[in-house]
């Protein structure tokens, strides 16, 4: 392989003739290793959470995050900033890799790697040597910006095992045998192409090549699956290229549910991580308690009774349980006008995190989910052109519910990522691309009116060719602290109760009580030209939450609830 660099040192100056083929020096946010602002915790001791290894049932992993660099690429990628190739290094005594790293420059490196220990029956044991290696790629005959040239090789495994990783090198000789493992085909299943890494086109069906994140198939609380945290190497259709064997993601298989937090454990990490979220100076509906909304009037309805309704007691405890979304009860606001209007406007002193705690990836990650409930989601506007425009009623509905997601590794609680929802989906953000106060406290914005939720102030445009819905965010003295007032509702491996309400499967706002479509025409009698049917064909991408058609089904009653988040 030649001699690695660390991530931290510069690398060699070209000689003349190679000068031509490297990028004019720059520096890239790669070049930095992301650190949180503050140092992390000593958390408090239970059961195996922060211990450093997770075991699968004979295999047992641990999590590498240092890295030293191994080749780089100065052009291509998300931004054309090029990707850097690592070799993880630091592993615990009688560990093995199982495959490399791989980054985009366009972020401080910020990475983790699975690595195994076997623990197995020796005459079956769950990690070997590959027999040989096969050369997925090379830069040599490419025009590519680069320090060197680099090689990618994927490993070739005994029958009954599989390869985890790709190993790759600057020099053109095959690596050692002994570099990585393979593991035994019973801890793996399917991979798939992620987040996009490097390449050309950045297209999963593209004939050229590019590399991804590697993630597994199958995702969401009950999945045995983790990725390692490796990279897959994509090019006219084959994974990892030509006739070489796919990579596999890890699975456990003996389920060990010891490795999430306790209580003690949770507490901690919601101090230290949980989001500081401001509200929008202009904003007019804010968040509350559901026990407030409740106290305060709020109404369940029943079809057929709509003149009677039943005032909701502050736990929920009369409203419908189980079930599905059948259309036979609603919740609504109470019925004289200025209590509406009062309610409507909710009670940010009264307002609770609601916690959902669920084990993710083959329980080696804990999602804390952070629900936020608000009485009222008030009116759009629209972003035509230069235009901005009012929508008049379109986007109000009764009940709105919103939430942030922390991912944190059990290895050792250290957080990964965080999931900000945004009408009916959202993004996932790594630490390196999030703002923080008071120490690792992260920062999020609820967007004016509609609550969707974002990492950085300012106006984020949702839809294309410049038309779409503004979501304007800001900082105000009108904060909500995640970590101040909480509640975890749900933690199926505590058994913690679940309140009432939570399984209230119907909506938590009524049908609405105009035309969406006459709305929408009304506003697009107002544009010019072509805008208004580029403007009408948009509004029909927009979901039924964010129009206003309805109210919202309650957190349980989500696809993310026991599975992967929605992604936009």
């Amino acid at each position: 392989m030649g001699n690695c660099i660390s991530f931290n040192d510069s690398p060699s100056s070209p000689n003349n003739d190679e000068a031509n083929n490297v990028k004019e020096e720059k520096t890239l946010a790669i070049d930095t290793t992301f650190n949180f602002p503050a140092p992390l915790p000593n958390w408090p001791q239970g059961n195996g959470f922060a211990t450093g290894t997770i075991d699968f049932g004979g295999l047992v992993i641990a999590e590498v995050i240092n890295f030293s660099k191994v080749w780089a690429t100065y052009d291509g990628g998300p931004d054309n900033d090029g990707a850097t190739f690592f070799e993880p290094i630091g592993l615990p005594e009688g560990f093995f890799l199982l495959g490399y790293y791989a980054q985009s420059n366009n972020r401080p490196l910020f990475g983790r790697v699975l690595v195994g220990k076997d623990t197995s029956n020796p005459a079956n044991p769950a990690l070997r040597w590959p027999v040989d290696y096969a050369l997925v790629w090379s830069s040599k005959s490419l025009k590519v910006k680069e320090d060197s040239p680099g090689y990618i090789w994927a490993p070739i495994p005994k029958d009954g095992y599989q390869a985890v990783g790709l190993v790759i090198t600057n020099t053109p000789e095959k690596p050692p045998l002994e570099k990585v493992r393979c593991v035994r085909s019973d801890f793996t299943t399917l991979c798939e192409p992620g987040e996009w890494i490097w390449g050309r086109k950045g297209d999963v069906d593209s004939d050229e090549f590019n590399i991804f994140e590697a993630r597994p198939v199958r995702k969401g609380k009950q999945a045995s699956t983790v990725s390692a945290g490796t990279f897959l190497a994509k090019s006219g259709g084959g994974t990892t290229g030509g006739d070489t064997p796919l990579l596999v993601c890890l699975k456990y298989v003996k389920k060990n549910s010891t490795y999430m937090p306790n209580l003690k454990q949770l507490e901690a990490l919601i101090n230290t991580y949980s989001p500081k979220i401001y509200n929008h100076p202009k904003e007019k509906y804010f968040p509350s308690s559901v026990e407030w909304f409740f106290q305060n009037g709020a109404l369940l309805y029943k079809k057929g009774d709509e003149t009677n309704p039943t005032p909701i007691d502050p736990s929920g405890s009369n409203l419908p349980q189980g079930g599905s979304n059948d259309g036979e009860y609603w919740i609504d606001l109470p019925r004289d006008k200025d209590e509406r209007e009062r309610v409507q406007k909710g009670d940010l002193d009264s307002a609770y995190a609601y916690y959902h705690i669920k084990p993710m990836l083959a329980g080696t990650y804990t999602d804390l989910a952070i629900w936020l409930f608000y009485p009222f989601n008030g009116p759009s506007s629209a972003k035509v052109g230069f235009l901005s425009i009012p929508l008049g009623v379109i986007g109000e509905h009764v009940g709105d519910w919103e939430h942030i997601t922390l991912r944190i590794s059990n290895f050792n609680g250290m957080l990964r990522e965080v999931y900000f929802s945004q009408h009916a989906e959202g993004q996932w953000l790594y630490p390196p691309d999030l703002e923080y106060s008071d120490g690792n406290r992260i920062v999020g914005y609820a967007s004016l009116h509609g609550h969707a939720c974002y990492a950085k102030p300012g106006e984020v445009f949702q839809g294309s060719n410049y038309i779409g819905i503004r979501n304007d965010t800001d900082k105000s003295d009108k904060l909500l602290d995640t970590a101040k007032g909480f509640k975890i509702i749900s933690a199926d491996y505590l058994g913690v109760t679940e309140p009432p309400w939570l399984n209230y499967a119907r909506k938590w706002g009524p049908q609405i009580a105009y035309n969406i479509n006459d709305e929408i025409h009304r506003v697009a009698k107002l544009l010019p030209g072509n805008l208004k049917d580029k403007f009408l064909n948009f509004t029909k991408s927009l979901p039924a939450e964010l129009l206003g058609e309805q109210g919202p089904n309650g957190p349980k009653m989500k696809r993310s609830w026991d599975g992967e988040e929605s992604k936009l």
